[in-house]
């Protein structure tokens, strides 16, 4: 292949040319089938996104568990999340072929068993001992249902077309969809639970504020909710997407082996350049989610707006994929991806000078960073697996492997992020119930909303430097492949 690449099957010289690569009408994604598949995705974010904004708090101050209690059940939590991928991309791979396609059984099969999980984890049990086994359980299992959805559905982008523009189409429109979801999940949940953290709610009643039975009941309406969004997205998925057989594999192909391909995946330069970069930049996106609430409500005094502050960023990120999506594919993704460090100096600003205006001015730019930081990772992940597809000819089923890998090293590196910052508010002293923090749990929280973020995303972006995958080794690649087929 690389040699018909480089010479032609003639034996003349070859330009890759991709703007001169047909499509075939069977490999067009209809604008139908996008929305569909953009819509089947967007379920989970919801979910994720109530959690990421509101989980902790609501531990703290609604469960009144310690910190330090709140840290285990999300660390624990984000780290078994994280160990079931691997697996979840085992037998996922495993699986044979039936009539709604080989991926589409998982993400239909778990998802009402998601939907109960997901309540029960703003549940508040009568009993007090046992809450955090409670928690943990729930939290656990939610995460290992969510798995069991997420690396099926992103396998999925490989699934649809084999040609990259309709892919990185796809991904952009998930993309979009996936961060309304965030909005539509942090929104309603925020407007929903506002009451439960209003600074005259709080004042009324100061340490029984957390046991009052309608703040427990104003979240278990808004987990119903969500509960409904979910239900409705995996049935338009499996109604409006139709999943391919491999669109990439030639008839004398073999599925490779998961525990070969995971050596292989481990080693693929590219792939793990990409997975360490984006680790460090979605765990910082994590410790902004999960703290932004906390020190709105503790450290700015911005307690009757925090939830309108939430949406100001979901609703910048949103209506900010568009602009990346024409920007990457104008100057390039790794030219996009520097774009997420627009935050950085407007979130050391609010954590020194707190005020509402700029409070707002943040929000803005931080839903801009983290729309880039949301889109760029799943859409050049299908460019990773092109290039190990075009290293190792004749071998097919390793894109599970490739999804489901990434998967658990994000959630694994955000779940001891989290369950670090839940710990650093236990060490600073933090009073589950109580309205008013020390200056030292306040200092704690401008510390992990500005310094941590910005020393993680730096890092990240350094090591994207050396990614190796560059617009013009990226068509050559499409370009080969499409001789390969």
């Amino acid at each position: 292949v690389i040699a018909a690449h480089q010479t032609g099957f003639g034996g003349q010289p070859v330009t890759p040319d991709p703007n001169g690569l047909r499509v075939g009408q069977e490999d067009r994604l209809s604008v139908c089938t996008k929305l569909c598949y953009a819509i089947g995705g967007a379920p989970n974010q919801v979910a994720t996104s109530a959690t990421a904004f509101f989980l902790q708090i609501y531990l703290l101050d609604i469960a009144q568990i310690t910190p330090f209690h709140a840290s285990l059940v999300l660390f624990i939590g984000k780290a078994w999340g994280a160990v079931t991928d691997p697996v979840a991309g085992f037998f996922i791979s495993k699986s044979k072929w039936t009539k709604i396609g080989r991926l589409m059984p998982w993400m239909l099969g778990c998802a009402p068993f998601t939907i109960v999980s997901y309540f029960f984890i703003w549940y508040l049990p009568p009993f007090i001992a046992g809450r955090v086994v409670w928690y943990l359980t729930f939290y656990c299992l939610f995460q290992t249902l969510t798995t069991l959805f997420q690396v099926p559905y992103s396998a999925l982008t490989m699934f649809l077309s084999p040609d990259q523009k309709e892919r990185d189409s796809a991904t952009a429109y998930r993309m979009t969809m996936e961060v309304l979801g965030t909005l539509i999940g942090a929104a309603l949940h925020g407007q929903i639970v506002a009451s439960a953290h209003a600074f005259d709610h709080c004042t009324m009643n100061l340490t029984a504020n957390a046991s009052d039975s309608s703040s427990s009941l104003v979240y278990m309406i808004a987990a119903g909710v969500i509960g409904g969004v979910y239900l409705f997205g995996t049935l338009i998925l499996f109604i409006g997407v139709k999943e391919k057989d491999d669109p990439y594999a030639l008839n004398s192909d073999k599925a490779i082996p998961f525990f070969k391909g995971l050596r292989l995946t481990m080693k693929h330069g590219p792939y793990w350049k990409l997975t360490a970069s984006f680790l460090l930049i979605s765990t910082a996106v994590q410790l902004e989610q999960s703290n932004f609430v906390l020190f709105c409500t503790q450290a700015a005094n911005l307690h009757n707006h925090f939830q309108y502050l939430v949406v100001t960023i979901l609703v910048s990120a949103a209506v900010s994929i568009p602009f990346w999506q024409w920007f990457l594919q104008r100057f390039g993704k790794k030219s996009a991806a520097f774009g997420i460090s627009w935050m950085i100096p407007f979130a050391v600003m609010l954590v020194t000078i707190p005020n509402l205006v700029l409070a707002y001015v943040v929000a803005f730019v931080s839903g801009l960073s983290i729309a880039a930081s949301l889109l760029l990772p799943w859409s050049m992940l299908p460019d990773v697996v092109d290039h190990f597809r075009l290293r190792n000819p004749y071998a097919k089923g390793h894109e599970t492997i490739f999804y489901s890998s990434y998967v658990f090293f994000t959630k694994m590196s955000a779940g001891i992020g989290l369950g670090i910052s839940s710990a650093s508010l236990e060490f600073a002293g933090y009073k589950t119930g109580k309205c008013r923090q020390s200056n030292i749990v306040i200092l704690t929280l401008k510390i992990l909303i500005g310094a941590v973020p910005a020393v993680l995303i730096l890092t990240g972006l350094f090591i994207l430097l050396f990614y190796p995958i560059t617009e013009k080794s990226r068509k050559e690649t499409e370009f080969a492949l499409e001789l390969l087929r």
